[in-house]
């Protein structure tokens, strides 16, 4: 019930948005609604494939509760798929900006903002599926020392990132060969194409993006540039060389040096220096007693009085593999199942559904009344949606508690 309530206090109207999706077919047994509501509660509620989702189906109690929950029918898996190879997975992509739209309007990331002003968008690519040979015309592949060629997919994603957990997905863009090609595609490609997408759909969204050392070169700092977007983008010893030099130069008569009140780490920085006509501050951070440095440039000015706060921002990154890819590979999502096994169109349009369910898991998880539950408890994550499946198998819910009017006004908090 927990998620479901939230899910109608952040968006009342979702049924209508779902509905809203175009739909391809000419002939029509369930509504849109009933079809992508369908793909959504598979991954929601961590099914973690097809079969798994049509046999809780066939449980009559399951099948009941379902539909007096959310007041609808559940189709079989097989007839959603079917639906999920025609759409186009713009649609869902449009949908998923929606949804993201509205929870910024509700300000629920406004006190996580860098600097009370830009949402960190944290920018990495990360492994979708292995695939046998000829599963589609996109398929990246790798040659091995032994010749032995692999045919895989892979995916760039741009997330929100917060200090208390979220990692909300913006866009994806699939890193994917044409049809003909000289050179395979890669993630520095598809970041070109991402951020179009990103400008498109968030055009006045206060962005800081947050990459890895791939990143830092003249045409990711012009495109920052071009679309108004600060970064904070690591940078690893001997890359940007003149900039080292640079760097290496200021270094020998810089005073800008402090601690953190705990004492265990120090930072450096530097500011106004020039790279290929962009104005940088670099930025390094040592932990006291061990061997962790990190080392950052940006194009935020950095200060004694902000320069801890753009380190650990940068440091922020690896949320999107940690909160972000990590959790939807082992947390219930199988991000890396085969949902589809021959429908590319199918695959993104999945991965677009699983995205959108794990937006509303979080924003379910991590609000204040969940997160006591678990420090006050032995309560996991993993337990409680152990128990939803199991209600949802074995517990004849009440019609009366599933009506939307019984929800009443109530607040959801973020800390």
């Amino acid at each position: 019930m927990g998620l479901k309530k939230t899910a109608l206090h952040f968006f009342p109207d979702i049924y209508d948005r779902l509905e809203a999706v175009v739909d391809p077919r000419k002939r029509k047994d369930y509504t849109m609604t009933e079809i992508l509501l369908g793909g959504l509660f598979m991954f929601s509620s961590k099914q973690g494939s097809r079969n798994s989702m049509n046999l809780d189906r066939d449980n009559e109690i399951f099948l009941e509760n379902y539909e007096k929950l959310f007041g609808i029918r559940l189709p079989h898996m097989d007839t959603i798929n079917d639906v999920l190879i025609e759409l186009d997975n713009d649609e869902l992509e449009r949908l998923k900006a929606q949804f993201i739209v509205s929870i910024i309007e509700k300000k629920v990331l406004k006190k996580f903002r860098l600097l009370d002003a830009y949402h960190r968008v944290a920018v990495d690519g990360t492994g979708i599926m292995t695939v046998p040979e000829g599963h589609c015309d996109h398929c990246l592949t790798k040659k091995s020392k032994n010749g032995v060629v692999t045919y895989f997919h892979n995916i760039l994603e741009a997330k929100i990132v917060t200090p208390n957990g979220f990692a909300l997905s913006l866009a994806t863009e699939w890193i994917e060969n044409p049809e003909e090609y000289d050179k395979q595609d890669c993630e520095l490609k598809a970041f070109f194409r991402l951020a179009d997408k990103l400008k498109n759909m968030f055009p006045r969204l206060p962005i800081c993006i947050l990459a890895d050392g791939l990143y830092p070169n003249k045409t990711f700092f012009n495109i920052c540039k071009n679309n108004d977007w600060r970064y904070i983008v690591t940078l690893k010893d001997g890359n940007l060389k003149l900039l080292w030099e640079e760097i290496e130069d200021n270094l020998l008569t810089s005073k800008n040096y402090c601690d953190s009140q705990d004492q265990k780490q120090s930072f450096r920085w530097l500011n106004d220096l020039v790279y290929q006509d962009h104005i940088l501050s670099w930025i390094e951070c040592t932990k006291s007693g061990e061997p962790g440095r990190f080392v950052f440039v940006s194009d935020l000015v950095a200060s004694y009085e902000n320069v801890i706060e753009l380190s650990n921002s940068g440091r922020m990154r690896f949320k999107i593999e940690n909160e972000g890819f990590n959790t939807q590979k082992t947390g219930g999502y199988a991000l890396e199942h085969k949902y589809s096994q021959t429908s590319y169109n199918a695959s993104k349009n999945y991965l677009s559904l699983l995205q959108i369910a794990h937006m509303l898991n979080q924003l379910y998880i991590l609000s204040t009344s969940v997160k006591l539950l678990i420090a006050n408890s032995k309560v996991t994550i993993k337990y409680l949606w152990k128990r939803l499946l199991g209600a949802f198998n074995e517990v004849d819910f009440n019609v009366a508690d599933c009506r939307d009017h019984h929800i009443g006004r109530f607040q959801i908090r973020y800390e």
